[in-house]
């Protein structure tokens, strides 16, 4: 925000996102004698209290849920040239549940778009910490689930999509680097597709692209990292999806011991019970 205009903008993950702009024609200071000098300033001051009103407003308007009447932004950051955003921050006209989430105030040397993109450079380092405490959060709410065994937990690839293919799951927790890639294989004698989840390791071992009884050859029909096929399929399994780093505690005790994969579910589920059921009653083969 600054003399010429404001720009409404939002920033998730590395997507940035301009809602709203408009500009503003504010008289500049004039030296103007007698008593026109102190009426141009009433108007002065009465333009620039309108052009802040406005903006209050419109922030309102594009960062407060209706539905919920809270904010929907993790945090704002008000930036600008002048003292624009400063009397913005302070003014009673700015929506209280909004000046909660203020995380900073930055000066930029430019107006619109540019000074948008200075904006995110110069808070970088509190952007990522607000991601830092989102995810220690997030981890440590799926620990917790663990810790009390509630049942409403799943790690582990294969049993993450087995809770997500029953839309089980609520929230998807998947490590940003997760290093497996999803094959669409076909049984080259009876046309069978078979989908696996292989890791870089496992995609040397041959026998992973052999059928297990037959030996006959899979021919891989498709290949894609499961990172990118989560981000193109997940909202069809009516979760969220959340990328974690490896930087916190949380996150790192979350891709060591968990395989970087995994899910907090909507309702209890026995993830063992199904195991038993897709595999046609080989489960029991060893038991003899």
């Amino acid at each position: 925000m600054d003399g010429n205009g404001t720009l409404f903008g939002t920033l998730s993950g590395n997507t940035r996102e301009v809602l709203h702009k408009f500009t503003v024609d504010l008289p500049k200071k004039h030296g103007r004698g007698g008593q026109s000098a102190l009426r141009f300033a009433r108007l002065r001051m009465e333009k620039r209290h309108n052009y802040v009103r406005k903006t209050a407003e419109l922030a309102t308007q594009f960062f407060i849920n209706p539905a919920t009447s809270q904010p929907n932004v993790s945090g704002l950051i008000l930036a600008g040239s002048a003292d624009f955003k400063t009397e913005l921050s302070q003014s009673d006209m700015f929506d209280p549940r909004l000046q909660a989430k203020i995380l900073n105030v930055v000066d930029v040397s430019y107006g619109g778009e540019n000074g948008f993109n200075q904006a995110i450079e110069l808070s970088a380092e509190i952007l990522s910490n607000v991601k830092f405490i989102q995810e220690k959060r997030l981890i440590g709410k799926y620990f917790e689930e663990i810790s009390q065994d509630t049942g409403k937990y799943v790690f582990g690839v294969d049993d993450t999509l087995k809770a997500l293919e029953m839309g089980a799951v609520e929230t998807l927790i998947v490590w940003e680097n997760l290093d497996i890639n999803r094959y669409v294989l076909k049984n080259a004698t009876n046309g069978e597709i078979i989908i696996k989840h292989l890791s870089k390791e496992q995609e040397t071992d041959q026998s992973n692209f052999r059928d297990a009884t037959t030996s006959a050859e899979l021919e891989v029909q498709e290949k894609m990292p499961l990172l990118e096929w989560f981000a193109n399929e997940y909202k069809r399994f009516g979760c969220s999806l959340e990328f974690v780093t490896n930087k916190s505690q949380e996150g790192s005790q979350f891709c060591r011991g968990f395989g970087g994969i995994g899910g907090i579910l909507r309702y209890q589920l026995d993830i063992r019970s199904f195991d038993e059921l897709s595999d046609d009653g080989e489960v029991y083969e060893d038991s003899d």
